[in-house]
C-alpha cells in the first residue's frame, strides 16, 4: 500500500503516509487562478487523513460527493473529527515564501475576525508564521506540509525546497489560528482549493457507502 503513488497534475503523491498512525490520501487537487483565459497552477495538494474518520461521519452516509462538497457542516465535522490530518503541498509555479505567508495570514486573519476571535495572541501567532516563510523561496517541487495531530490543537508546518533537504519546521500553538488554517484548506465551499474539496467529498462519500 505504502509504495503506491497517485499522480496529481504530474506530481506524485504517496497513497499513504505515516505520522503517529498510517494516513490515507483521501483528497487531492490544485490551487490555481485564471488570467485572460489562461489557467496558472500554483500548487498541488494532497490531504491525508486517518481512515478512522469515516466512523465520525456516519450521519452523512448515503450522500453523494456533490451533496457533501456543498455541505459546510460536513466539512466542519471533517475538521473537528478527532483523528490525525496532514496536508502535503507541492509547488508547481515558483513564488516567494513571503507571498505565500502573507496570503495565509490575510485569509486566516479574515476568518478569525469574522468569528470575533482575532486578538493579540492570534496576531502574534500569525506574525511568527509570516516570519517563518519570509526567508523561504518556493521553487518548483518544493514541499510544504501541515501536520494536525488529533491529540492536540497544535500544528506543525514543514518546508523543504527539495526531497534531499531536511525540512525546516515550526509549531503553531494558537488553537484558533490552527483551526482557521484547517478551514482555509478544508473548509468546504469557502476553502482555498475547490478541486481538493470535490475530491475529498467524492472519496468520503464512497468510503461512507461501504
Amino acid at each position: 500500500m505504502g509504495s503506491e503513488m497517485v499522480m496529481v497534475d504530474d506530481i506524485s503523491f504517496p497513497s499513504q503516509i505515516t505520522t503517529s498512525n498510517p494516513l490515507s490520501l483521501l483528497g487531492h487537487g490544485i490551487t490555481d487562478i485564471e488570467i485572460h483565459f489562461l489557467q496558472i497552477k500554483f500548487t498541488a495538494i494532497g490531504v491525508y487523513i486517518d481512515p478512522e474518520i469515516v466512523s465520525h461521519l456516519q450521519k452523512w452516509k448515503g450522500k453523494t460527493g456533490t451533496e457533501l462538497a456543498e455541505d459546510d457542516h460536513f466539512f466542519d465535522s471533517v475538521i473537528s473529527a478527532p483523528v490525525d490530518k496532514y496536508l502535503r503541498i507541492v509547488v508547481i509555479k515558483e513564488i516567494k515564501g513571503s507571498q505565500y505567508g502573507v496570503q495565509l495570514e490575510s485569509s486566516v486573519r479574515d476568518r478569525l475576525a469574522a468569528d470575533d476571535k482575532y486578538e493579540e495572541e492570534e496576531e502574534e501567532a500569525l506574525e511568527k508564521i509570516v516570519e517563518f516563510f519570509q526567508t523561504k523561496y518556493f521553487k518548483k517541487d518544493s514541499v510544504l506540509t501541515f501536520s494536525f495531530p488529533a491529540a492536540s490543537n497544535v500544528a506543525e508546518i514543514g518546508f523543504s525546497s527539495d526531497e534531499k533537504e531536511e525540512p525546516k519546521t515550526m509549531k503553531v500553538e494558537n488553537g484558533n489560528v490552527v483551526d482557521m488554517i484547517k478551514k482555509w484548506y478544508l473548509g468546504g465551499t469557502s476553502a482555498y482549493s475547490p478541486s481538493t474539496i470535490t475530491s475529498l467529498a467524492n472519496t468520503l462519500s464512497l468510503e461512507l457507502s461501504k
